[in-house]
């Protein structure tokens, strides 16, 4: 069966949540927002393509740092309201220049840094 993006369900803005992760070690590296056109971007460059909602404008991850994300598999949840992107990951995902985007974690109610930014 082919896919067609225009069958994933988007929010009212045209977006659905994506969830990075690296194909390698399974580490969750980061959320961002794609619409129909980044998702078939995505598909078609094997390089994974947002849509940023501040700039109101797609942006290649790595475009401009050199910290590429290459598409391995895209994988939908079973609403079609969620993607899971499987990644290779070059250097760090976050823009804070961390591998994950996910480094603070709440224990025992204090907010604790789990990894520094990348040398």
């Amino acid at each position: 069966m082919s896919f067609d993006p225009a069958t994933l369900r988007y929010d009212a803005a045209g977006l659905i949540p994506v969830i990075a992760q690296d194909a390698e070690t399974l580490e969750v590296l980061m959320m961002a927002w794609m619409n129909a056109e980044a998702v078939a971007r995505t598909l078609e460059t094997r390089r994974v393509t947002y849509w940023s909602r501040s700039r109101q404008a797609f942006w290649i991850k790595g475009e401009t740092s050199g910290h590429t994300q290459e598409l391995v598999d895209l994988r939908l949840d079973c609403d079609r309201d969620c993607l899971l992107v499987l990644v290779r990951q070059q250097g760090p995902a976050c823009h804070t220049n961390r591998r994950s985007c996910f480094y603070t974690a709440v224990r025992e109610g204090s907010e604790v840094e789990l990894m520094s930014p990348m040398a």
